[in-house]
């Protein structure tokens, strides 16, 4: 229990030191481990989405692997057929192609064709050839010009249309790129792709091609002869697309590029060209003995996944909410301490009221004591000592009321004055005249004050200027210093002060009592005129009474602010 009250005033004394960094410091950390779980979600969610582009990578390239295997098997089973055969007519060759009966697998392509290896003595019986397949439309182009053994022509492009008459006569061999290819399948013996070229076939458009080629040798006595070529001209995007048919790309982009390394000519996209913001994968696919690259892509969301959304608003919930909770606790353990200073404070308020209470009771019994023994000493019968008796207790409730009123702090000079002389204020017959400073009396100053002026006023209205019409009581204070303020009492105009007299009451409560508790001594005068009193009165510290006070006062400062 001890250890739990100790773990509790310890996390009091951390909120308490630090009210605003305590919640600050919460949520910076429920943030960081929010900002933390949303980097191990987008960094699986990323390894995720790099596996499936992979994967579909794979998957179209394979596909693209197939549609050139079934293309090239074709080849394969022509060229076989067509080195059996002396010449090859044009209607052999048709029915050849017919009877291969082309399935969907050699989609993409634009066909088979043939083209025979012309030799310059060769042209005009080539030419010829053409003239009866194609007439007045065909010849041989463009012209050899010496720089090359023989050409290689189109001879035959099934099926017939009018889109593939365009390249009959074409030699092929006269162009770089598709030379280089037949070069390599003549040493190989094996289907070989041309990289990125324009199809003759394509007239001015410019769309990207490729063509597939097989030799066709013939053997003799000296060995094997080259007689020609049987290809397949390819339209690369319907290529890659025929080859989608077996593999959906879905969301993703496939480009195709005609090399393996990264500077080869884009054959086909299923996207634009800005590659920007995509996360790609690549693969190596080799199409008929040449190897091209595969780019597949997906868009890379510049924002974040839903669920690290969702983790990112829920971590800022929680750490607000903790924030708050925290600034809460902070709040009650601030409020805590101060009740807790405030029941402090009103102990000790309460102390110092019973030990001041104590003293002032003791010190009014004293007063009281001694004026019931001056009293009875004047008095001349019962009824004399009771009414004597009674203004001066009187005048001690008066004094008692002013202090209560101040908490028992300081009590000004002229409302002392004032309420032992409220009874003739209001008589006309005479004048009154306060006039002073603000002063402010500490308790016992202010009860000696007020019976002093009690005797004086009694005095006054039995003998003195308040016993007559046209009397004139003046009392006028002023500081002789910080720590003294002097009291005049004054009266003019009322019945001649008798110099011949018994000393009473008055005289020695004033003298007496008033003279003790002040600790000055008192100057009483009986001109004939009128009485004259001096009293001198210290302006002492407030008593502790005076705690209360200022805690009032701190409240409505408080309330101020």
């Amino acid at each position: 229990m001890q250890q739990k009250v100790s773990r509790r005033s310890r996390t009091k004394r951390w909120l308490m030191r630090y009210p605003r960094a305590m919640p600050l410091g919460i949520f910076v950390l429920i943030a960081a481990i929010t900002i933390l779980s949303i980097f191990a979600i987008e960094r699986g969610e990323h390894e995720r989405q790099t596996a499936q582009i992979n994967a579909r990578a794979t998957a179209i390239a394979s596909a693209l692997e197939r549609r050139a295997n079934a293309s090239s098997a074709y080849l394969r089973a022509g060229a076989a057929l067509l080195s059996t055969m002396d010449e090859i007519p044009a209607d052999d060759f048709r029915r050849f192609v017919s009877e291969l009966r082309l399935d969907a697998d050699y989609r993409g392509a634009e066909g088979i064709g043939w083209a025979k290896v012309v030799r310059p003595s060769e042209i005009e019986e080539f030419e010829a050839l053409l003239a009866e397949e194609a007439p007045g439309e065909a010849q041989l182009y463009p012209p050899m010009d010496g720089s090359q053994p023989f050409s290689v022509p189109v001879t035959y492009l099934q099926p017939d249309t009018e889109r593939n008459r365009r390249a009959l006569g074409y030699d092929m061999y006269s162009e770089a790129q598709r030379r280089e290819a037949m070069v390599e399948a003549e040493a190989t013996s094996r289907p070989t792709a041309t990289d990125a070229i324009v199809l003759q076939q394509e007239g001015e458009e410019d769309a990207p091609g490729f063509l597939i080629y097989m030799p066709v040798f013939e053997a003799g006595a000296g060995g094997r002869t080259l007689k020609g070529y049987i290809y397949s001209p390819f339209n690369a995007g319907d290529f890659l697309q025929s080859a989608l048919e077996l593999e959906d790309a879905g969301n993703y982009g496939v480009r195709l590029y005609d090399s393996d390394d990264g500077e080869g000519t884009l054959l086909a996209t299923t996207f634009g060209t800005d590659t920007d913001n995509r996360d790609t994968t690549t693969k190596t696919v080799t199409i008929a003995n040449n190897p091209w690259r595969l780019a597949v892509s997906i868009n890379d969301n510049p924002g974040i996944s839903g669920l690290s959304m969702a983790t990112l608003i829920f971590g800022l919930l929680v750490a607000s909410l903790l924030m708050l909770l925290v600034r809460m606790l902070t709040q009650q353990a601030q409020e805590d301490e101060s009740a807790l200073a405030w029941f402090e404070e009103q102990a000790s308020i309460r102390n110092s009221l019973t030990r001041e209470l104590n003293h002032r009771v003791k010190n009014t019994l004293a007063n009281v004591l001694s004026i019931i023994a001056l009293t009875r000493r004047r008095a001349d019968d019962v009824e004399d000592f009771a009414t004597g008796l009674d203004g001066r207790i009187r005048a001690l409730s008066a004094t008692h009321d002013l202090l209560t009123q101040s908490d028992w702090g300081s009590t000004p000079v002229k409302a002392v004055i004032d309420a032992e002389l409220l009874p003739y204020a209001q008589d006309e017959d005479h004048a009154l005249e306060l006039l002073g400073p603000d002063v402010e009396l500490a308790p016992n100053d202010a009860l000696s004050l007020g019976l002093a002026v009690h005797e004086l006023a009694t005095n006054a209205s039995k003998y003195g200027a308040l016993s007559q019409p046209g009397g004139k009581l003046s009392v006028h204070w002023r500081l002789l210093s910080q720590d003294l303020v002097r009291v005049e009492w004054l009266e003019r105009g009322g019945p001649p002060v008798k110099q011949e007299r018994t000393r009473g009451f008055g005289t020695d409560l004033i003298e007496r009592i008033v003279a003790h508790e002040l600790r000055h001594p008192v100057e009483l005068d009986f001109d004939p005129e009128g009485v004259r009193c001096v009293l001198l009165i210290p302006v002492r510290r407030p008593s502790e009474f005076m705690i209360r006070a200022n805690r009032k006062a701190a409240a409505a400062d408080t309330d101020d602010s």
